[in-house]
């Protein structure tokens, strides 16, 4: 019928090249009648009927089935949970980084006044000793006078009673 003549180049490790086919009719053998593509067993499709059969579960499987169930309230619990606090987590991340950035950049006179703000509240507790009254009172008040005498515009806006945001008169 046809004689395949095959012609490549390279050694035989080099089995991805490309190479080229040529079909020839034989001279000397007698003329047949061509297979139909149909004919073909590769495009023939199987007469027998296959049925899926579902296996039983095993003591196994049906362990973990129950498991799974008995804890899915448990996980949708913990995935509301995540999904609530993933943006608060996110914008204490983001607080965390200005901060980091202000103090790397921070004005000059910064860290002294930081410093005495801070000793004033080791003071404060110092004086406090006795009370959980006074332990709750003199650190911070200690603290607020110290930061007052640093900075003292913004004590002020802070102590006007008309400038608290979020107080019961102003909504």
């Amino acid at each position: 019928m046809f004689k395949v003549i095959q012609r490549s180049v390279g050694p035989a490790s080099l089995s991805l090249l490309t190479f080229k086919v040529y079909a020839s009719q034989k001279k000397d053998s007698p003329h047949k009648t061509s297979v139909k593509v149909n004919e073909l067993s590769l495009y023939s499709v199987p007469e027998s009927e296959s049925k899926y059969v579902e296996e039983p579960r095993t003591q196994l499987e049906e362990s973990i089935s129950h498991l799974r169930q008995y804890c899915e309230p448990y996980t949708s619990r913990c995935q509301e949970m995540y999904s609530q606090t993933e943006p608060k987590m996110q914008s204490l991340v983001q607080w965390g980084l200005d901060s980091y950035e202000y103090l790397q950049n921070a004005p000059p006179g910064f860290f002294p006044r930081l410093g005495v703000i801070g000793f004033a509240g080791v003071v404060g507790l110092l004086f406090a000793r006795g009370s959980k009254v006074k332990k709750l009172v003199y650190p911070p008040g200690f603290m607020g006078v110290a930061a007052s005498l640093y900075y003292p515009q913004q004590a002020i806006v802070f102590f006007q009673p008309g400038n608290v945001k979020n107080s019961p008169g102003n909504k």
